[in-house]
């Protein structure tokens, strides 16, 4: 079920975002780093292993990763769900990640996940010290599964203005490239920093969330390789609108990105355009 919520997440502005919810209430994590089980993705050859960390003993980030099939080491995508939302429910996307190679870990943000106990929106400005955390925990918990030389991230609405701090105000060095779907700056943002990454922006035209606007404002921002991939009957989940357009348009861009496939960047105008779906313009 879709939920909006208006936030204040900086300085008394005030934005609206909207993130998906379902299932039943899950039990709360333990309060110390462990591994979970793992368990084989229904139709497909990715496994998933749930991990529990815990960043300063009250910040529970409950993370699952999708693991392709083979040893790896593995490319990462560390990818940050929106408000009231959570991984699962964008499975069908990570797992199709995962089946192309991809390592991806995705965790619940202790209080925007859909089930938080202590639900506050303007915790945002606080989720890119968690995926920096996590995304060194991930490289502890599975040795030699993943390349630490090839990480990436992405991320949804909220989980897009988290991925676009990694790559400005909280730049993690690590990342090689970066995913926005739906995402926008913060409020009197920083501006993108460090070694250039290229990154590439999804956004549905219809979007009244995060809008066109914002989003390409963001994007006008970007002086690195970029892309747009502009969904026009698409809304504020492009990837539910056009999952097949979306999925493998961003396959083809972490091939290219994280794995230096040029033929893969040569398809990304023809992926996001083989269906009149979306459009694709950019600076890769």
């Amino acid at each position: 079920m879709l939920r909006r919520s208006v936030i204040a997440l900086a300085l008394s502005s005030v934005a609206a975002l909207t993130g998906c919810s379902s299932g039943s209430p899950e039990p709360s994590p333990p309060s110390t780093p462990a591994a979970g089980g793992t368990a084989r993705q229904p139709g497909g050859q990715a496994q998933t292993q749930e991990l529990e960390f815990n960043r300063g003993g009250d910040r529970p980030l409950p993370t699952k990763v999708w693991l392709p099939a083979g040893e790896g080491p593995h490319p990462l995508i560390y990818f940050s769900h929106g408000l009231t939302s959570q991984p699962d429910d964008y499975a069908d996307l990570l797992n199709a990640w995962a089946e192309a190679g991809f390592a991806v870990a995705a965790p619940k943000y202790p209080r925007t996940w859909n089930q938080a106990a202590d639900y506050d929106a303007d915790d945002v400005v606080n989720q890119p010290a968690d995926a920096q955390y996590v995304i060194t925990e991930v490289l502890k918990a599975l040795p030699g599964r993943i390349d630490p030389e090839r990480i990436a991230a992405a991320g949804h609405s909220a989980g897009g203005i988290t991925t676009i701090g990694l790559f400005s105000g909280s730049r993690d060095p690590r990342l090689k490239a970066g995913l926005i779907i739906a995402g926008r700056q913060m409020p009197q943002p920083k501006p993108f920093s460090g070694t250039a990454a290229p990154l590439l922006f999804v956004q549905g035209k219809l979007d009244e969330t995060v809008t066109y606007e914002q989003a390409y404002g963001a994007y006008n921002e970007v002086t690195w390789p970029k892309a747009f991939m502009e969904l026009p009957r698409g809304t504020h989940l492009p990837y539910q609108d056009e999952p097949a357009v979306v999925a493998t348009t961003t396959t083809d861009f972490w091939r290219w990105a994280l794995s230096g496939d040029e033929a893969a960047k040569a398809r990304l105008p023809q992926d996001a355009s083989s269906t009149g779906a979306a459009g694709f313009t950019g600076t890769l």
